[in-house]
Parts: C-alpha cells; structure tokens; sequence
C-alpha cells in the first residue's frame, strides 16, 4: 500500500518505515502564555440514535466557524483556527513550495495568508492571517494522551474542494509512526515522526492539514495522509479506512515554538530499530523476550552510543539482524512494548539536553542507563 499525503495537488507518496534513525520530541520550552480558546465543551454523543444524531449536527454546527479551506497556486487543504491572534494550522506539504496561500472561512469571507513557519519532520505549518475578529474562532485543544481506541471521532474539512464536509469513525490505532518528511540524516537513514493516531473516519485528497475533533468538539489531532493502493477514474488516491492524524498534543508542543521562534528544534538518541519483527527474527536474534525496541544499530557519537547502548553486532542467519543488541523497556519509569511507544513516549515529553532513564535488558540483566539527547544532526 502507498502512504498518500493529501493535500489535493500535493500528492507525496512514502513508503512505510521499518528501519528508522530515531529523531526525537521538540524543542526548547513553550512560551509561557498560549492563547488557545477554551469553547463550553459540546455534550458527549448519547446511546439514543436521535440523541446521537443531534449531537453531532451540534458538534458541526459549534466547530465549523473555525475550520477553513486553504487554496495554494499548488492545491486545496485544510486547517483550523488555533489562537485568538489569527494563527490557522495545517500541514507543511499543504504549503510547500506555494507562492499564494487562500484562507477560506466557511461564513464565505476569503483572505490571503502568509506561511509564518513550517516543519517538514512533523508536517505542520502555521499561516498567519489577517481577518476581521467576527471571523476569527479559535476551535478548543484537547488531549490526545486520553484518546483510547474504539473511541468515535470526527474528521472536518476541504476533500476534493468540497468545503465544510464531516465524516465519523473511531480511533483505529495509537503511536503509530511513519518517515518524517525532512531529509536522510547524515548517515543515510530516516528520522521518523512519532505519535500518529490511526482512524478509519473517511479523509481523501484536499483534508491534509484539517482538525479531527473528540465528540466533545475538542481537536486531538490534524489529519494528514492515507494509505491506499486505489485511486480514482482521475488517478487521485481513495479512501481505504486507514488514515492517520497527527497527535494534537504534539501539535501543543510545536507550534506555539514555530510562531515564537520560526524554527523547531529535535532532540536526538541515535539508534536504530523496527516497528515489526516477526517471531523468525527473535529466533535469529536469540531472544525470548518480545516486547521493548531491539536496538539494532547506534550511531557512532551519539548521545546513545556516549551511554554506552549497545547495538546489535553479531551475524545471523537473517541479513541486516544482528545478534547482541539492548532492548529498551521503559523510559523514565514507563513501559515501553514496542519501538512506536519508545518513539511516541520521546516525542512528546522531551526536548533537546534533557535526560531520560532508560531501562535495558542486556543479556538477561535489566539496568538503567541515563542518556542526555543531543539535538538533531
């Protein structure tokens, strides 16, 4: 399957991650002051299909006014209205290389935008706007860390042009990862954005960078790509029930350090290791244990090799698995079962120069290595 970013004319296809360079969380503190408007939250979806159905027109209706379309001399996106001030947030490939940006509100009132910062790795952009107050409604931010899977959210936005569309489903998946967009680092590999939310709500070309909202009308996340191995009688890419949003609690962190600073910063670990591994390859490896992140390689120099991780360094029957490598099993105390929540649980808590406890089974011995995280090469 393709990983499709869906930006209408904007159409970036990247291949799953497997074996990722691990580029970690954000930057430097947040300002102190976010101007986030804080909406009376809207009554939580009753069991009664009338009940059901009055609250989610109640939901569109209280939401709306501060979802936008955006039009680029590239394509169509979404966004949504994130302070008081006119800052909208959207995706990076949503604005990318676009000269023109359109804000279109959906009370009709249309205004240029100006791309005040963006970041590749994450994929989100901030576009600073001009417009009346009357038009300006900050939609409420939630928190993704509660989100839990089965739970029944919503996707608004500009698909195909057709501006102010909802669609329902629930959350299929959480701490997903995927490539970041930004360039190989200096050793080839791939820095990899973490902490995605999986959803089956309907998200097609043109939604990229609109919000995805909990039934109490609060964004917990920005939708962003699609995988999909079908495309339409035009080649556009459809909808196959497996989307992904970026963690609005991510989003928290970066931008009000995008519209601050301009630029955001990661912290850096330096190692190596996979979303999957199949019982063969714990065979190859010896192991027994199968939940943490296998460390299959460190970078040479990093904060992960001066703490002294290891990396897998013996052969195997299985090229590129190598035998002998930690396996991290928490971080700060907390448990982690798989490379995603090692990467989702980093993300979202830490930043460049902090130090985080990590657990490690190394032959059988369980020990803590503290590791200060660099910055991102």
């Amino acid at each position: 399957m393709k990983r499709v970013f869906l930006a209408l004319s904007v159409l970036m296809i990247a291949i799953l991650a497997c074996n990722q360079g691990i580029s970690l969380a954000p930057t430097q503190p947040a300002p102190t002051t976010i101007h986030v408007e804080t909406n009376p939250p809207i009554p939580a979806v009753a069991t009664d299909p009338l009940q059901q159905q009055d609250a989610l027109v109640a939901l569109y209706e209280a939401v709306l006014p501060g979802v936008v379309a955006i039009r680029t001399d590239t394509g169509l996106g979404s966004g949504f209205v994130f302070d008081s001030e006119g800052h909208v947030v959207t995706n990076h490939h949503v604005v990318d290389g676009a000269s023109t940006v359109e804000v279109d509100f959906f009370s009709g009132y249309k205004a240029h935008g100006t791309v005040l910062a963006s970041d590749a790795d994450a994929d989100v952009a901030v576009i600073k706007v001009d417009a009346p107050a009357e038009e300006i409604h900050p939609l409420t931010i939630g928190d993704s860390s509660t989100l839990q899977v089965g739970q029944s959210v919503v996707a608004i936005g500009n698909p195909f042009g057709l501006s102010g569309t909802m669609t329902l489903g629930i959350v299929s998946g959480l701490g997903r990862t995927q490539f970041a967009h930004a360039a190989p680092d200096s050793t080839g590999g791939f820095f990899s954005t973490a902490d995605i939310i999986q959803t089956d709500a309907a998200i097609n070309p043109g939604n990229s960078g609109g919000p995805l909202f909990n039934l109490n009308g609060e964004v917990v996340g920005i939708n962003q790509s699609i995988l999909t191995n079908t495309t339409n009688a035009t080649g556009e890419p459809t909808n196959s029930g497996v989307g992904f949003s970026i963690s609005i609690n991510l989003v928290k962190r970066i931008v009000p350090i995008l519209i601050q600073n301009g630029v955001y910063k990661y912290p850096y670990l330096g190692v190596s290791s996979s979303s999957e591994m199949p019982l063969v390859v714990y065979d190859a490896l010896g192991l027994t244990y199968f939940k943490g992140a296998y460390v299959r390689s460190v970078t040479p120099g990093s904060p992960a090799e001066q703490a002294g991780i290891k990396g897998g360094d013996t052969p195997t029957s299985i090229e590129g698995w190598n035998a002998g490598g930690d396996i991290i099993t928490a971080i700060d105390s907390k448990p982690v079962d798989t490379f995603d929540q090692l990467l989702s649980q980093l993300v979202t808590t830490k930043s460049p120069g902090d130090t985080a406890v990590l657990t490690i089974l190394r032959n059988g011995q369980s020990m803590d290595v503290t590791v200060t995280l660099g910055e991102r090469p």
